[in-house]
């Protein structure tokens, strides 16, 4: 069904029904959780979609990892974002998504970036001295145990033979726009993140791209959560659009579903 029908039905269904709980549920917000790397491209389609259909939207960004547990905990998610498969099978093998609701939405590039004044330059490649390129400083990433950027980061390093020589002199953040701001803020001369980020922040460029090939594909997974309400259906046809694809493209995310 398109975003059109969806909200034709919605609205219908909202109107006939005389009880109170369906009348909350229309007033009610669609409620997101989504990968903080998401948040530009998000909010521009979220506010678009809130003045096409005049529901709310409300989005929390954090790390995968912190929103697949805060959803296991009961969290009101009503649609999922993840920025891994990882925590998406995490949160489908706990029965929190609707069957069938899942699909892949977007993929991403991994990148070296650094303060926008840095003269640092380096070349990705197997056995590259980046531990001399950070000199006393320290590699910003994503938490490499749990958030997919950082898991994503810890894979390339160790493909191209860099993680030994770097794993002592890493700037552990709580997601991957925590990493992106130490290095905005000079905290860190160094960060590894995603494309897109660096696209967000004026404040870094980027020193260099990850070959495709040294870490696994970044694939960012949505799905509805079983707490989905046709308003919540209709924001992820809305999401899956050709005219959100053309949103996420702008911010340098590869759009893998368009409906």
């Amino acid at each position: 069904m398109s975003f059109k029908s969806r909200l034709a039905a919605f609205s219908t269904a909202a109107l006939l029904s005389g009880h109170g709980a369906s009348a909350e549920e229309a007033k009610a917000p669609v409620i997101v959780f989504a990968a903080a790397s998401l948040k530009n491209a998000l909010d521009e389609i979220a506010t678009s979609w809130q003045q096409e259909s005049g529901q709310t939207v409300k989005t929390s960004y954090a790390a995968s990892s912190a929103l697949a547990k805060q959803m296991e905990q009961d969290a009101p998610a009503q649609i999922f974002i993840s920025a891994d498969l990882d925590w998406m099978n995490y949160v489908e093998g706990k029965g929190l998504i609707k069957a069938g609701s899942r699909s892949n939405l977007l993929g991403n590039k991994l990148v070296l970036v650094a303060p926008k004044d840095s003269t640092v330059g380096i070349e990705l490649k197997p056995g590259a001295d980046l531990a001399k390129a950070l000199g006393e400083g320290r590699l910003a990433v994503g938490n490499v145990d749990s958030v997919p950027a950082g898991k994503y980061a810890k894979a390339a390093l160790g493909k191209l033979g860099i993680w030994d020589s770097v794993s002592g002199k890493l700037a552990q953040a709580e997601s991957v726009r925590a990493a992106l701001l130490l290095v905005s803020r000079g905290e860190a001369p160094l960060g590894v993140v995603y494309q897109t980020d660096a696209a967000a922040d004026p404040n870094v460029k980027i020193v260099a791209t990850f070959p495709a090939d040294s870490h696994p594909p970044i694939i960012y997974p949505i799905a509805l959560t079983l707490k989905a309400n046709e308003a919540a259906a209709s924001f992820l046809d809305a999401i899956k659009s050709p005219k959100a694809a053309s949103v996420f493209k702008a911010q340098g995310f590869t759009a893998l579903t368009e409906k």
